[in-house]
């Protein structure tokens, strides 16, 4: 039962913004990126976090066919949108279907795990609370 950003230890890559005022992001791109990266990914899965403010985040998941992402709680609210592919997300006992172009939000530190049925791209969007 981990935090989200502690299941996804991705490469060491270089320094992009995550924290200023406007981003803007071509989602494609981004996760063609992540396919194409050389490293071994670990668990089917690679990840990157787009937007870090103090109390929003922003990640994107890359997610080979059968990965699964171990069960975790995030300290925020959470939404869950597919962008290419298709996942299950195991929640309060329920199995959300997720195919490309669903949404789900869960509260915050519910219980949940993600498993991608075929070659998938998810965004994660977290409320972080302020310290």
């Amino acid at each position: 039962m981990e935090n989200i950003e502690d299941l996804l230890p991705g490469p060491q890559r270089p320094p992009e913004p995550t924290g200023t005022p406007l981003l803007s992001f071509d989602l494609q791109a981004e996760v063609h990126r992540l396919r194409a990266e050389g490293h071994p990914w670990q668990a089917g899965r690679n990840a990157k976090i787009l937007v870090k403010y103090p109390d929003f985040r922003i990640l994107l998941i890359a997610l080979r066919p059968g990965a699964h992402m171990a069960e975790h709680k995030t300290i925020g609210s959470v939404s869950v949108q597919t962008v290419s592919g298709h996942v299950l997300v195991r929640a309060e006992g329920k199995v959300f279907d997720l195919p490309e172009g669903q949404l789900l939000s869960l509260e915050r530190e519910m219980l949940h795990d993600v498993e991608a049925l075929t070659e998938s791209a998810i965004i994660v969007t977290i409320a972080w609370p302020r310290a």
